[in-house]
């Protein structure tokens, strides 16, 4: 079919019979199914919009008006563009031999032509590869398909692959698929203040107003608060335990690095490396070769507890101060004091505004968080989300997308039933000051949130009163 060989304007709605008997509206739905098949992402509200456009932008009229129109419609991200076009130009093509709208409906099935056709995707019941018999084709050279079906669930194949079956080739695509995702962990307001619409007054802009109509404050300025974008803290295990996803997960957080965002990056197996400057460059490769110079305990062992506690006391007040959301990335096995790690994880989750845990193990669903580590580090997270194939870095892009201005209440660990005390023999019970409540069914506080500071004279002989 050619839009040009229509002559005038052509109504979806009401198209006349000489053109096909109504044939254009199921025309362009079908060219809507072909762009869904070949991976665009748009809804049945951008087909409405569509169809309604041509209203204004007649059939009959350019078909570099009508191209563009479509484009802004259906192609939502820049990098489908040249894919928008190339399928633009070859659906909507001269047709061959005088045919006519109706043949558009089987996507050249039925006739052969020498530009390449494209043919929507059946199930192949044939027990072998196709026959090269020539008595099957028409006169002339045999036309290539192409097969939506096949590439559109190339691309969703690889977006539920795990990362530890990824080849080097899909490990590319991967990387590429990875640059498409949109982070926006929100604003936070600041102390300063700058002009706007608030409730403050600003008595510097409104005299400098003033002087233009004689001094009277008749224009009153005001001020609000500013608002900056959130930073982004990432803990990455690189210990021997996390080797099949560590590669995958790196170049997860080289693409956060890069895409704009504050972000400030540490790896750690038994000890923590800050990798944030290794990040800066533009090139993968090369950061990941820096990257692995710098990390002297790669694919070694795991103490998250002591990690979580170098993060705490070096760098958090450097890299916390401006209310960041911390990613943690890590199956959670560790070779430490699970009460250390439960401390430190404390610590962290009053530090920052959202604590959140990556573990590549829970996109299995015979997974069970029963390790020490976990079950330590558990009470103390804000959200617990997998991180093992690309479709979950895209829930987690539109988690992070959609994170409040308020932290939401602290998880709370259930309480461990208590062992069965003997009732005491004697009536002098020790009570409380306020009720006869006995002292041992008082709330127990946690060791955890309680204050850590002590001053280093605290206790010393010398000093009067220690």
């Amino acid at each position: 079919m050619m839009i040009d060989d229509m002559a005038g304007s052509v109504n979806l709605h009401t198209a006349p019979a000489d053109l096909g008997d109504g044939a254009i509206l199921p025309n362009l739905l079908l060219f809507g199914e072909t762009l869904r098949r070949l991976g665009l992402d748009f809804g049945t509200a951008n087909m409405l919009d569509l169809v309604r456009a041509t209203e204004y932008v007649p059939l009959g009229g350019s078909r570099n008006d009508f191209r563009l129109a479509a484009r802004a419609l259906l192609v939502h991200r820049r990098s489908d563009l040249e894919l928008f076009d190339e399928a633009f130009q070859v659906f909507w093509r001269r047709p061959a031999h005088g045919a006519s709208m109706r043949d558009l409906r089987s996507m050249g099935e039925e006739r052969r032509y020498r530009t390449p056709r494209i043919a929507p995707h059946r199930e192949d019941t044939s027990d072998g590869p196709p026959s090269d018999d020539p008595a099957s084709d028409d006169a002339g050279e045999r036309q290539p398909v192409v097969d939506l079906q096949r590439s559109f669930s190339a691309r969703e194949v690889l977006r539920q692959r795990d990362f530890a079956e990824y080849t080097p080739p899909e490990v590319a695509a991967a990387r590429a698929m990875m640059s498409e995702l949109a982070w926006d962990l929100g604003r936070r307001r600041t102390r300063r203040r700058t002009w706007g619409d608030g409730s403050d007054v600003d008595l510097r802009r409104s005299m400098r107003r003033s002087l233009a109509y004689g001094g009277e404050l008749l224009d009153i300025a005001h001020r609000r608060r500013k608002a900056k974008p959130r930073p982004l803290v990432l803990i990455c295990d690189v210990s021997g335990s996390m080797e099949r996803y560590t590669r995958m997960l790196l170049h997860f957080v080289h693409t956060v690095a890069v895409s704009g965002q504050q972000v400030e990056a540490f790896l750690f197996a038994t000890r923590l490396t800050r990798i944030t400057r290794h990040l800066a460059h533009r090139g993968v490769d090369q950061a990941m070769a820096e990257v692995s110079r710098a990390v002297p305990d790669w694919a070694g062992g795991t103490r998250i507890g002591e990690a979580v506690k170098a993060f705490n006391y070096r760098w958090a007040r450097r890299v916390l101060r401006s209310g960041a959301v911390v990613l943690v990335i890590s199956d959670g096995w560790d070779r430490g004091e699970p009460e250390l790690l439960g401390r430190e994880m404390a610590r962290l989750q009053r530090s920052c505004h959202r604590l959140i845990w990556l573990n590549p193990l829970l996109g299995s669903p015979t997974y069970e968080p029963l390790t020490r580590g976990m079950q330590a580090a558990l009470p103390h997270i804000d959200d617990f989300l997998p991180a093992h194939n690309l479709h979950s870095l895209q829930e987690l892009a539109h988690h992070l997308n959609q994170l409040t201005a308020h932290r939401p209440p602290p998880r709370r660990s259930q309480p461990r039933p208590r062992p069965a005390q003997a009732t005491p023999t004697t009536t002098d019970e020790t009570t409380t000051p306020n009720d006869n409540t006995p002292a041992h069914t008082r709330r127990q506080l946690n060791p955890a949130l309680a204050p850590t500071f002590r001053h280093p004279l605290w206790g010393h002989p010398n000093i009067p009163g220690g």
